[in-house]
């Protein structure tokens, strides 16, 4: 189940356009009124099909890049765009850069790298619709600026005297705390830096490509001076007992630039990680990899290690890492005991699926709360009016196909789906015939420049509209289904 939860500025349902628009996805409305539902599949039903579906693809060396088609039983009724985001918590974005000290932003953006898969923390892996070539999702999140400095949260806990203490300060923190706030960490008491008013993030991503499936993201904050970007795309291999995911050639990672910290950028890269429980009968994703964090301008890197599984199979969810000095001219420190001693600011230890902690220095035995992730959920979006919502953005573009399934009328819905499909394909095949080019509305590439997509003028224009509350847009010339 995703749980992402969503909300909307006319109150549409949480991932649904409205039924008016089923029409435009080429259904009349009485369509669904013809079908009686079905009985939905029970998880362990839906696991055999997917594993039966899955076999046929041992041995290929990317099914993300097949592009195979599920029926709609097995899919959650979420578009892809509107799933893939890294902002499930973000009032941790927004607080990065707020520290003076280079190494203590550093840590904000340990903090918010933490947090940006809380759905996957919180809730069971899902499979969304795949993406159509030139499908865009675009939304905002207003989140309260309250968070800690990571100085007052060091200099506070370097009172609690030892490693013990402040680990049993974070385990009494409270189970309650607001989804879109972070709870005080470590139950200390400190003074949130400003006033927790409301700042306003947007969010704007395109499919930019079909093959192979590549969606280009911008996150943009301008009231604090941030931005993220990045290409999304996803690499996997069916090993007979799962599905190992890992970023594809253009997935460079996330890059997050402070622009009033001299346009300070932090390249942020994706670990591998597998999709098990397909012969248990129940999905998990676990992580098992390394990733780096890496600051140029402040030679400053993080190298992260997720852990494996332990021999009997046991998930740990065990994550380890070092931040140290480096050199950018080099940059050949990749494996955490390549790090000398000398170049340690803090090591970093704990679960990423509920509590991480930092220590500073190389040696340091008292352990400090990063943060707190069980009381956490995924924050709400702001999403535009249905009514404002062009034929081919996510929730109208799959709207059919998501009110089908919502009432378990399956094989409609997987017609609709495959409806869909087809038009796409009709419409690849007459750009080649013509000799067409796609390029996207929004970006200025397909897949370029390399990790790093620019907006285009037109998608500086959305986001514009977007921090100012304007939803309206013109539709699309040309579409890609």
């Amino acid at each position: 189940m995703v749980m992402e939860s969503t909300t909307s500025a006319e109150d549409s349902p949480a991932s649904t356009a409205p039924s008016s628009t089923a029409s435009e996805t080429g259904t009349e409305a009485g369509a669904a009124a013809a079908h009686t539902a079905e009985k939905p599949p029970d998880d362990t039903s839906k696991l055999r099909m997917f594993l039966g579906i899955l076999r046929k693809f041992i041995g290929v060396a990317d099914i993300a890049s097949v592009r195979f088609s599920l029926p709609a039983q097995l899919l959650e009724p979420t578009p892809n765009l509107e799933y893939w985001n890294y902002l499930d918590q973000p009032n941790t974005f927004i607080a990065i850069g707020d520290s003076d000290d280079e190494f203590d932003r550093m840590l904000e953006v340990l903090r918010f790298w933490f947090t940006k898969d809380l759905k996957y923390v919180k809730g069971k892996p899902c499979k969304p619709y795949n993406s159509t070539l030139g499908e865009f999702f675009r939304c905002n999140w207003e989140v309260e600026d309250n968070a800690p400095l990571i100085a007052a949260i060091k200099s506070v806990a370097s009172t609690t005297g030892s490693a013990a203490s402040s680990i049993k300060s974070a385990k009494s923190g409270s189970r309650h705390a607001s989804s879109s706030s972070i709870p005080k960490i470590a139950n200390i008491d400190v003074p949130p830096p400003k006033s927790g008013k409301k700042v306003k993030v947007s969010y704007l991503t395109e499919q930019t490509s079909h093959h192979p499936p590549v969606s280009a993201f911008f996150v943009d904050c301008p009231e604090k001076g941030l931005t993220a970007r990045g290409f999304d795309q996803l690499s996997a291999k069916f090993t007979g007992t799962s599905i190992k995911v890992t970023p594809g050639e253009h997935n460079l990672g996330i890059f997050i630039t402070l622009a009033k910290r001299d346009n300070e950028t932090y390249q942020l890269t994706h670990p591998a990680a597998h999709l098990g429980g397909l012969l248990r009968g129940s999905l998990s994703v676990t992580v098992g990899d390394q990733c780096y964090i890496t600051c140029e301008k402040t030679k400053i890197k993080t190298i992260l290690h997720y852990m494996e599984e332990g021999w009997l199979g046991k998930t740990q969810n065990k994550v380890e890492g070092v931040v140290f000095r480096y050199d950018p001219e080099k940059n050949d420190k990749v494996r955490i005991r390549d790090v000398p001693e000398k170049d340690v600011l803090a090591r970093i230890s704990g679960n990423w699926k509920e509590k991480i902690y930092f220590s500073l220095g190389a040696k340091s035995e008292t352990l400090i709360p990063l943060i707190d992730l069980t009381p956490l959920t995924v924050a709400p979006k702001i999403l535009p009016p249905p009514s404002q919502q062009l034929p081919n953005e996510s929730l109208r573009f799959w709207s059919g196909v998501t009110e089908a399934i919502t009432a378990r009328q399956f094989s409609l819905a997987t017609s609709l789906k495959q409806e869909l499909e087809e038009k796409q394909r009709a419409k690849a095949k007459d750009r080649e015939e013509s000799g067409v080019e796609w390029k996207p509305r929004f970006f200025v590439g397909a897949v370029t420049p390399l990790g790093r997509p620019e907006l285009s003028e037109e998608g500086r224009g959305v986001l514009q509209g977007l921090q100012e509350g304007r939803w309206e847009l013109k539709e699309s010339v040309v579409t890609g289904a």
